[in-house]
């Protein structure tokens, strides 16, 4: 089963925690698009879209929605006091060159090496891989949001990703229905783990190494 309504918004919560005042910040479709509404008041961050908007805020309220105004997705945005529009070919630049401290984007597999394999399932049709690449290679902090097993129950925190590959060694924090994770070079550092779940749960369900935290979380 995919993630339910209090799980998705639990994870973009935790999530909003990563960002620091005064980022550029880059996010995906479907769970990252609900950071902005748990971002604090006292951060002031510029939320950019691949389509050429920056300075996204808070989805608006039902009824409230604006066709001209949407994310790379196509979904609805609001935004905030000194955002900006450039075409897509300005958005894609300022990815590739530097000039955003942060994405956060989903996963279908994420290795103990930090490999993201987001972009295609072999077998089935995908419009393509977007700008998953760019940020995955350019931006300077990548952080992925994701169900912890598949629909099977199987691990989609691996050794090795067995799907086709969008970028090598670029993930830095994994943020799961389950547990908050920091990439290392000897595996992953578990931080944080999401209420009701204990470390074996996490050790159970995690085929990548983990190395337990000595300062452990539990996030309520």
């Amino acid at each position: 089963m995919g993630l339910g309504i209090d799980i998705r918004h639990r994870i973009a919560k935790r999530a909003a925690q990563e960002i620091e005042n005064g980022m550029v910040v880059n996010l995906g479709i479907g769970i990252p698009s609900l950071i902005p509404n748990y971002l604090s008041s006292s951060i002031h961050v510029m939320f950019h879209a691949e389509n050429g908007i920056v300075g996204m805020g808070p989805s608006p309220l039902s009824g409230d929605e604006d066709e001209n105004i949407c994310n790379a997705a196509g979904y609805p945005v609001t935004t905030v006091t000194g955002s900006s529009y450039c075409d897509s070919a300005t958005a894609f630049a300022m990815i590739r060159r530097g000039k955003v401290d942060m994405t956060v984007l989903g996963a279908l597999e994420v290795s103990e090496k930090g490999d993201l394999a987001n972009w295609i399932v072999p077998g089935k049709r995908v419009p393509g891989m977007g700008g998953a690449m760019e940020l995955a290679q350019k931006v300077k902090k990548v952080v992925v949001l994701m169900n912890h097993t598949s629909k099977t129950g199987e691990p989609k925190l691996v050794k090795t990703c067995s799907l086709p590959l969008t970028s090598r060694q670029c993930v830095d924090v994994i943020i799961t229905d389950r547990a908050v994770f920091e990439v290392q070079t000897n595996g992953l550092l578990l931080k944080e783990i999401m209420s009701p779940y204990t470390i074996d749960d996490i050790l159970h369900s995690t085929e990548a190494t983990v190395i337990v935290d000595d300062q452990i979380k539990i996030i309520s």
